[in-house]
């Protein structure tokens, strides 16, 4: 996909998403469209509908920033939201190179955080790299590879998120985010096409076209050994290899999820999972 397709697929989705009650339009049964009709979002921007249309279409190559700020504003999006249109419709789709292997003092540093689990998550959610105790966090997974096939197509997934559907929608939400800034990446164009393949809730939740950046946020696991385990979890960017972050998980000091994380620790320096066979 082009930067002219993927700037028509983000507008038809923002628009079957914007709310035409909060755009002075009446919300009644004679609507035939989820969302706004072009000519609506044409109105509220300024443009003509046939402009507009040729947007969708991937037939108007080049918006200008004035154009693009008018339909944010019509669109209702939000500020990453906003981002991801400038990004699509004034720099049309970069070709950054995505790097394929860790640095070794990448692999180092993930040794040292020998206190919380720490990945390094690829552009495609490939588990690039993993310390021990995040190998141990995500133990109960059959395959622990990539982030997105763990989460839909695992069934252990459903049992250890406590909340499967949210972090179903984040990962889509990350991928999706990656995907455009990566858009020559084959591991991304081959994990959309399988996952869209292999699962029903990937394809509806991809089809949202909805954008979010790995950022911070809480989550709750429930290991099948150490029990709940409510962390935090903190994602930074690796400046020398664009696409790359560090995925860390830290528990709130003297919290019981603290003394599981400890307990999970032990289990790993005491050899738990090699003894299993794990």
């Amino acid at each position: 996909m082009d930067g002219r397709e993927e700037l028509g697929e983000f507008l038809r989705a923002q628009r079957n998403l914007a709310s035409s009650t909060a755009a002075g339009f009446p919300s009644d049964e004679s609507r035939r469209v989820p969302g706004l009709r072009r000519d609506e979002v044409a109105l509220l921007a300024g443009v003509s509908t046939d402009y507009y249309t040729h947007l969708e279409q991937g037939r108007e190559r080049n918006p200008s920033p004035k154009v693009l700020v008018a339909l944010a504003a019509a669109l209702q999006l939000d500020e990453i939201a906003r981002s991801h249109l400038f990004r699509l419709g004034i720099s049309g789709l970069p070709q950054a190179p995505s790097p394929e292997g860790v640095e070794s003092d990448l692999l180092q540093l993930l040794d040292r955080l020998s206190e919380v689990p720490a990945l390094i998550i690829g552009p495609s959610q490939d588990i690039l790299a993993a310390n021990s105790l995040a190998a141990a966090l995500y133990s109960g997974f059959e395959h622990p590879d990539n982030l997105v096939r763990m989460i839909f197509l695992d069934p252990f997934a459903r049992q250890f998120f406590d909340n499967w559907s949210w972090t179903a929608e984040v990962a889509v939400k990350n991928l999706r985010s990656a995907s455009v800034y990566f858009p020559n990446d084959p591991g991304i164009a081959d994990l959309i096409h399988e996952m869209t393949l292999r699962s029903t809730a990937f394809s509806h939740l991809w089809s949202r076209y909805e954008i979010q950046p790995r950022a911070r946020d809480t989550k709750t696991f429930h290991h099948p050994e150490v029990g709940t385990l409510q962390l935090i979890h903190e994602s930074l960017a690796v400046t020398s290899a664009p696409g790359q972050t560090i995925s860390t998980y830290m528990a709130k000091p003297g919290s019981e999820s603290a003394l599981r994380l400890e307990l999970l620790a032990k289990l790993v320096h005491d050899g738990h999972w090699e003894a299993r066979g794990a």
